[in-house]
């Protein structure tokens, strides 16, 4: 893959962009953040992401029909948002992927977060020509999971709301369900290597990739994880969702 393209992460905590050099997966331009709107409806999230892209614009370097890809935090099909854990429950039917390219008068192609995070991780980080079933697990606001067999993507797994301990596992578990919870890294460490156990049982894969914002953490609480498949952090940190998001933005404006 050759050039630029836009890459937007919206997710439950802050909407971030750049524009990518997709085949390195250098951003060409700093990465903008700001924190999802409160209730994050369609309207005030699309006045977000907007902004964003307009300073973007200001740059010179995001340029007019330049494509774009989002990760959104929802199952996606045909473009619409099917579910809205994270997000006001307004957005469910939403057509996002319309809505953005409306907005942002460009091509859009959106896709599940968690799915564009394994993208870029697949393609330029931890997962890069890794043969077999690989499992990234984004931690963060929730529990985002991808799944990619010899490299292509099964789109919209929700490993994260499957039932633990008599409630979704990412309530519990997550990022920002530490934080509630107020616990340390071994009780948390302790139950995480129970739902990995969980999802080894259900798919074993070859490889776990650990992302989202408790990946920077992996050395605080790897002594505790116990798993048969080799367990990594991921290696793009904050940008593998929007060099993913970027990557599959590009490759659909090619294909059409």
């Amino acid at each position: 893959m050759t050039g630029r393209a836009l890459g937007i992460d919206i997710g439950g905590t802050s909407v971030k962009a750049a524009v990518v050099d997709v085949a390195s997966g250098q951003l060409v331009t700093e990465r903008i953040r700001e924190l999802t709107p409160s209730p994050a409806t369609p309207e005030a999230m699309l006045d977000v992401v907007v902004d964003v892209v307009r300073r973007l614009e200001a740059t010179g370097k995001l340029t007019a029909g330049m494509p774009g890809g989002a990760g959104f935090p929802s199952v996606i099909r045909a473009g619409q948002a099917m579910t809205a854990t994270q997000l006001d429950r307004s957005w469910i039917g939403a057509p996002v992927q319309e809505m953005l390219g409306q907005r942002l008068r460009r091509p859009m192609v959106v896709l599940n977060d968690a799915d564009a995070a394994g993208v870029g991780e697949m393609a330029l980080g931890a997962g890069q020509g890794q043969p077999g079933v690989v499992l990234l697990l984004a931690l963060g606001t929730g529990i985002g999971s991808a799944l990619f067999i010899d490299g292509q993507l099964v789109p919209n797994l929700q490993l994260g709301h499957v039932e633990f301990h008599c409630r979704d596992a990412e309530s519990r578990l997550s990022r920002a369900a530490r934080t509630r919870r107020k616990i340390g890294w071994k009780k948390w460490g302790g139950e995480f290597n129970e739902l990995l156990a969980r999802y080894e049982t259900y798919l074993w894969p070859d490889l776990i990739i650990l992302g989202g914002g408790l990946a920077r953490k992996f050395p605080k609480y790897q002594k505790f994880l116990k798993t048969r498949a080799p367990l990594v952090a991921a290696a793009m940190g904050n940008t593998a969702g929007i060099v993913g998001a970027a990557r599959v933005g590009a490759n659909a404006t090619r294909a059409s």
